[in-house]
């Protein structure tokens, strides 16, 4: 029975949450305490073998390697935009690549990445770039951390928050993204404050429903482009099965079960989900609701014929949100010359067969 554990468990170490790794250990009748060194080994120190780890028995680190592989992403490429910002295209041992983003802010005092937890998005919305490449995989629990770590040592600067807003929709890939999540906050991991962290979803409501009742105070944003379904659809047909009332009352539920308030993602688009009725559909869509409204006007894409709403209805919008009692404020879209802001993320990979 234990060969049948262990040859179930053979697979990237990087695979396996903090908790997980404590049974790796005990599997392999190891004290607790080595698991705690080889989290710090792989998420504090960011050890690129098992040679390195030499707090731990040479006989474990072969059985570690022989077992359970431990590989190293690639960044083949790093563009940096002249406000600070810089872009990371990073390959996988399997030659998947994702793209990163670090956004140091302007006055220097934190440093924030922009992570993904898929290769490509099944979503594919209309105004997005990565949606446009189709979907690869779902990355892994230390993929996600190892992009926080690439940005942490390129930029010689320690990480302070840390955002799930890159390729990808975190709840479809909920176990992962948690469990990178936990890394990122963890004490023996990079200890980013939960307030710190947030994941952006386009409204998957059972992932909604899972992460309201998570123990961490992670924070909640939501792309929502759109308050109107047609319009909604339109734009974002792969979730046009999460009906906007049903996504109101999962996130009423998710204010009443955390007393967070949630983020608002909204893109503006000139002549699509930007007219007068669509403002009232927000507001309408705000009553009731803990929520701050996050205006994004749309970065250019290649090959799309989108264009951002314009300054005047930008500020109209802005100031009658705020009429209504809702906080509303403005992306500081950072990175737009490199092609790293807000849906500009594009990447070549492999896809599935």
């Amino acid at each position: 029975m234990k060969q049948c554990i262990m040859a179930a468990m053979d697979k990237s170490i990087k695979t396996y949450s903090l908790p997980e790794l404590a049974s790796v250990m005990k599997e392999l009748g190891q004290p607790a305490f080595r698991a705690q060194q080889l989290q710090e080994w792989l998420y504090q120190r960011h050890a690129s073998s098992y040679d390195e780890m030499t707090n731990l028995p040479g006989s474990l680190r072969a059985t570690l390697a022989e077992r359970f592989p431990l590989t190293m992403p690639t960044v083949v490429d790093r563009q940096i935009s002249k406000d600070g910002t810089r872009k990371y295209l990073v390959e996988f041992d399997d030659g998947i690549r994702v793209e990163t983003v670090g956004i140091p802010s302007r006055n220097g005092d934190r440093l924030t990445v922009c992570f993904s937890t898929q290769a490509g998005c099944p979503i594919a919305c209309a105004f997005c770039a990565t949606g446009q490449e189709g979907f690869a995989r779902n990355l892994i629990p230390g993929e996600i951390v190892d992009q926080v770590l690439i940005v942490q040592e390129d930029m010689g600067k320690r990480v302070t928050n840390a955002v799930g807003m890159g390729q990808g929709e975190p709840f479809l890939n909920y176990d992962n993204t948690m469990a990178a999540l936990r890394i990122l906050n963890h004490k023996k991991g990079l200890e980013i404050g939960a307030r710190h962290i947030s994941v952006s979803t386009c409204g998957i409501l059972p992932g909604l429903e899972r992460f309201s009742g998570e123990p961490e105070q992670f924070t909640l944003a939501v792309s929502l482009h759109a308050a109107r379904q047609p319009i909604r659809d339109l734009i974002m047909p792969n979730v046009a099965r999460y009906k906007l009332p049903s996504l109101k009352e999962a996130l009423q539920n998710y204010v009443a079960k955390t007393n967070r308030r949630i983020t608002l993602e909204y893109i503006m688009i000139e002549g699509v989900n930007d007219a007068p009725v669509d403002l009232k559909a927000l507001q309408k869509f705000c009553s009731n609701l803990l929520c701050h409204v996050n205006l994004i006007p749309i970065n250019a894409i290649e090959g799309s014929e989108f264009q951002p709403s314009s300054p005047e209805t930008i500020n109209l919008w802005l100031s009658e949100i705020s009429k209504k009692g809702t906080e509303a404020t403005l992306r500081d879209s950072r990175g737009s010359d490199i092609s790293g802001a807000c849906g500009q993320l594009k990447n070549t990979f492999k896809p599935c067969n």
